[in-house]
C-alpha cells in the first residue's frame, strides 16, 4: 500500500473511532489488536496490516452511520 494511502486510512480510523462508544472501541480492539487489549486504540490502528485497513474503514463508516454521525 502506498504510504500516503496508509496514512489517510489510519487518520480516518483514528478520527472515526474517537466518535465511537467505549464498547464499540473495545470490540474493534478485540477484532484487530491480536489479543493485546491493553493497547490504546491508536496503537491498534497503527499496527494494523495494510490488508485489513479497508475492511476496518468500512466497519467504522457503517458504525458511524448507525449512530447518526
Amino acid at each position: 500500500m502506498h504510504e500516503l494511502c496508509r496514512k489517510v486510512a489510519i487518520d480516518y480510523l483514528k478520527d472515526g473511532l474517537s466518535k465511537c462508544t467505549k464498547a464499540q472501541r473495545h470490540l474493534f480492539k478485540r477484532m484487530y489488536a491480536g489479543g493485546d487489549l491493553e493497547l490504546t486504540i491508536e496503537a491498534v490502528v497503527e499496527r494494523m496490516p495494510d490488508e485489513k485497513l479497508e475492511h476496518a474503514m468500512d466497519q467504522v463508516e457503517r458504525t458511524l452511520k448507525k449512530m447518526g454521525e
